[in-house]
């Protein structure tokens, strides 16, 4: 059965009709963006991408020396107090030198014992200190090595983990004493707070100060008295 004819009337009338206006349009090719403005698929974030604290981002440009810890001199007591958490975990012995597998493991604990738990943790110190090793049985000589593993030198009554959230106490001194059996070295449990260190005494406690801990260990007997110089003999 044919199709039924459309009258031709009708037929004037759709072709006079028109999905767009009358005024025409001028389609302006879009500018030539360079590559890196282009969009891509990561979607906008106000965040800075996580750093790896356990190593650094460029490496090294040449082989580190061992060194030794930085000793804080002139009286400095930056870095063995709780800055941004409520709690934190400080060396309390001598500086030594942490590797990055050390601090790895210590982390893992703290998560493993506050899981499910809501809290912020901050690590105070960076393992960006490279060691090399020559291997055994090896000769004398031949240079430095080749790389083993990444450290950290952290110097005496540094803080080296903070925690923030709510958490009771009990739970987060657990938590640190399980990472402080991982580490080498003894640590202590501190909070927010407390007096800071200058190097292993507590400043403000015990009447230990500031001035009187700066003060010259030894006093000269000439310093105080000018005249006990002895006079220039000609």
């Amino acid at each position: 059965m044919p199709p039924p004819r459309i009258q031709s009337s009708l037929v004037a009338q759709l072709s006079n009709m028109s999905l767009y206006s009358s005024r025409p349009r001028i389609s302006t090719p879009l500018p030539l963006l360079p590559q890196f403005l282009l969009p891509t698929t990561r979607s906008f974030t106000t965040t800075t991408p996580l750093l790896n604290w356990l190593a650094p981002k460029g490496g090294e440009s040449c082989k580190s020396r061992k060194g030794r810890c930085r000793v804080p001199t002139g009286g400095s007591m930056r870095g063995t107090s709780v800055v941004w958490g409520d709690y934190g975990l400080r060396m309390r012995d001598h500086d030594r030198r942490i590797s990055a597998h050390q601090l790895r493991i210590a982390e893992e604990t703290i998560r493993k014992r506050l899981r499910g738990m809501k809290f912020r943790m901050y690590m105070r110190i960076a393992a960006n200190i490279g060691v090399y090793t020559s291997g055994n049985e090896v000769r004398m000589g031949k240079g430095k090595g080749n790389f083993d593993r990444w450290t950290a030198r952290v110097a005496v009554s540094k803080v080296v983990f903070e925690i923030k959230g709510e958490l009771h106490e009990q739970v987060v001194r657990d938590a640190f004493r399980l990472a402080g059996n991982k580490l080498p070295g003894l640590y202590e449990f501190v909070k927010k707070g407390d007096a800071p260190k200058m190097g292993t005494t507590k400043v403000g406690v015990n009447g230990m100060t500031e001035e009187f801990l700066r003060r010259p260990r030894k006093v000269l007997p000439l310093e105080n008295t000018p005249a006990g110089l002895p006079e220039a003999t000609t």
